[in-house]
Order: structure tokens, then sequence, then C-alpha cells
């Protein structure tokens, strides 16, 4: 049973290598870091975390994933490490490419690439997003990344991105690249999944939404030709409960990741992976 561990906010009060490495020890099988570049001051969004909508004040406090990432890599040597997630819409791919080479080059092939598309449409529209059609716009970055990632002399010509051919080192050492996990809940997200994705990354759902879910991406894939098995389901943010966990693998998730609460010091990190490693491992 393949379980992650998710950090909470203010996940830079405690060093990434510090919690990876705790992690490792522990038995946990990845671990996951969330992004957020910035906080607009103004927002009208409804936080989807809570009935009122309100934004915790701990999202103000993200540290880079990446960079946290490359910590912790360092530290570790068989925990795999993935972003939970990368908000696509606010990165541009030429760049996100190199990074996401880079990380998974220099952990020897541990990187998994969490994406999604965020909530907050001040803060897409603020980092160059185009809200309203930000999964369109999502599409056209993954397929730009493949192509940087497998071709020696890789060009794009879309709406967001436009390049001649250029060149892009290194090759992530994962063939042919990370696995790219597509998270939400969205209409169409399961055909997105099946034509650019290698996974599933849900979090507000249920056992029988995973059931179901599954039975959806293995029809799809069938229409287009992929195998079923290509395509896994990590269920993300849940709570120490090994009952649930269980629950969530038997409905036919490959991973789910917990949530700890919140700690800011390396005593209470440690203190609280050790006491969820030993509820659900």
């Amino acid at each position: 049973m393949k379980v992650g561990i998710s950090t909470p906010l203010p996940a830079y009060k405690v060093s990434a290598a510090s919690t990876a490495s705790k992690a490792e020890d522990l038995g946990f099988e990845s671990i996951w870091y969330a992004e957020h570049p910035i906080l607009p001051v103004h927002t009208s969004s409804p936080w989807p975390g809570s009935s009122d909508g309100k934004i915790p004040w701990t999202y103000a406090h993200f540290a880079d994933p990446y960079i946290a990432l490359a910590q912790a890599s360092g530290a570790t040597s068989k925990i795999k490490l993935a972003t939970g997630i990368t908000l696509i819409p606010e990165r541009n791919p030429l760049v996100l490419a190199k990074t996401v080479s880079t990380l998974d080059l220099f952990s020897e092939g541990r990187f998994m690439l969490g994406i999604g598309t965020g909530w907050l449409k001040e803060e897409t529209e603020i980092m160059g997003g185009d809200f309203p059609h930000r999964w369109t716009q999502a599409k056209e970055s993954l397929l730009a990344l493949k192509a940087l990632w497998t071709q020696e002399e890789a060009e794009f010509h879309g709406k967001y991105y436009d390049f001649p051919p250029v060149k892009m080192y290194p090759k992530p050492m994962q063939k042919p690249h990370p696995p790219i996990l597509i998270g939400g809940m969205a209409k169409r997200v399961f055909n997105r999944i099946v034509e650019v994705g290698d996974g599933w990354l849900p979090n507000r759902v249920t056992p029988k939404d995973v059931q179901v879910g599954k039975s959806k991406i293995e029809s799809l894939c069938i229409e287009n030709n992929r195998t079923p098995d290509e395509i896994t389901i990590t269920v993300y943010g849940q709570p120490a409960d090994k009952q649930l966990i269980t629950d969530f693998i038997n409905a036919g998730a490959d991973r789910v990741v917990v949530s700890p609460q919140y700690y800011e010091t390396e005593e209470e990190m440690t203190n609280e992976l050790e006491s969820i490693a030993d509820s659900v491992l």
C-alpha cells in the first residue's frame, strides 16, 4: 500500500531536507509540496476547502515547491518527490521543462509532476494565466513540455505558447518523461488525463468517487487506444485513517497522500510524522 505525505503550511518553518529524510526513514512512499507563488490581498474568489469560502492565512506562506523538493532530494535516496500541485497556467513551460528535468535527473528519476489550474482567479491573472480558459492553456503547456522533454529540437505553435526550434537540456531521467498527474474533478478531467496525462490526482473525493472515476478512465482508455494500467490514481490530502486509506485502495487508488496537522518546529514535525506512520503504515 503506497502512502505519501504532504507538507502543511507554513512548510518552510522546517527544512525540506529534515522532513523528507524523516518521512523516508518512516517508510512513506512519497512527499508532496504544493504552491501558490503569491496571495492577492484583495480577492473575491471563494476557497473551495471551506463552507464560508474564506482563504486561510497560511495560503500566503508557500515555499517554492521545486526548491524544497531539490533540498529533499539531496537528503534522501528512495522517497518519491512530487508537486501537489504545480499551477501550470502560472509557469512558462520553457522554464518549467528545465526545472522538472533537472530535478528528475538529480533525484535519479524520483519526480512526479502533479498539476492543476487553480481556483484563485486573481492569482492566475496576476501570474499571466487565462483563468476562464485555464485548462485549454494547461493542455498547451503540457504538450509543449512533452516536446521539450522528448525531442532533440523542440518547437511549439499554439495560442498561449509559441516558440521556434530550441534545444533544452538536461532531459529527464524517466523516459519519456516524469509522470503527469492531473488534479481535480472538473467536467472533462478524465478526458484530459487520457489525452495528455499519466494519472488522476483528486482530493475532495470518496472511495465511491474513485471507483466511478477509475471506470470512466478505463472506458476512455479503450476508446483512445491507451492501456488502462498506464493511468494511476493518487488520492490527495486525506486524514491519517487507515481504514479510509484501505477503502481508497480497494476502490482502485494506487496511492493515498495523507495531510499532517500543522507544525512549526522540527520536533513537532517528527512527532506528527511518527504518529501518522504508527496509524497508517
